[in-house]
């Protein structure tokens, strides 16, 4: 069966992480007082399962620059792919946020607050320090490409891929939405800090190194932990 089109995987990528940051961020903007934290969790969880079902047989349902990172380190995605799929996840994520806004802004009585922006000190929900944010997102970076290299790998269980993965992202985020929102993906805080205003851009920069940090070690490491998957 021959590969798609790089401008179909482009495509889809870009699909994905809308539909990611739409129903994520969205759930959070916009019902949040209705779910918890419990349903803003649950909703990235349910974005990134659903979408790697309907995206992931074209461009792999990486959905986030981490993934990308991470995939190439391990050697499971061509590094020249890369800048691509990134730059389509970032405008995906973007598009999404602008859909986010002009809805939310449909309210007369809405108020951006973070709009859904990740951030530390003054802007962690639960008041938490730059270190405690950068520790937390390579951490959870670092795991949630390890389940993914667990549940994509030849000998795993076939066709369950994308339920795990979206569990454990929800399980992510029921960690540390009280930390920082809940980043794990570059895309995703850029395409809401655009919008959220100077506060969310001037610290946007930990969303986006410490999920690489935390992707690239997980790149490196996991064969050395589990084994060659053959």
């Amino acid at each position: 069966m021959n590969e798609p089109a790089m401008s179909h995987r482009l495509g889809a990528e870009l699909l994905g992480t809308f539909w990611l940051v739409l129903g994520g961020v969205g759930t959070a903007v916009l019902a949040a007082e209705g779910v918890g934290t419990l349903g803003i969790s649950f909703a990235f969880g349910l974005t990134v399962l659903t979408g790697a079902y309907a995206f992931g047989y074209v461009s792999g349902g990486h959905f986030n620059p981490a993934v990308t990172v991470g995939l190439a380190t391990a050697g499971r995605f061509a590094w020249e792919d890369a800048p691509g799929y990134i730059v389509a996840q970032v405008v995906g994520a973007t598009l999404a946020g602008a859909v986010i806004l002009a809805i939310a802004e449909g309210n007369g009585d809405f108020v951006k607050g973070s709009f859904g922006s990740n951030g530390y000190g003054d802007r962690s929900p639960g008041g938490y320090s730059l270190l405690a944010v950068f520790i937390t997102e390579i951490v959870l970076t670092a795991f949630f490409l390890y389940v993914i290299f667990g549940a994509t790998a030849k000998r795993a269980a076939a066709g369950f891929a994308g339920l795990s993965i979206g569990l454990a992202l929800t399980l992510i985020h029921l960690i540390s939405i009280p930390v920082d929102n809940t980043s794990v993906n570059p895309a995703r805080s850029l395409g809401v800090a655009w919008f959220a205003g100077a506060d969310a851009l001037q610290q946007v920069w930990v969303f986006i190194l410490a999920p690489v940090i935390g992707a690239a070690i997980a790149g490196f490491t996991h064969v050395l932990i589990v084994g060659e998957d053959t």
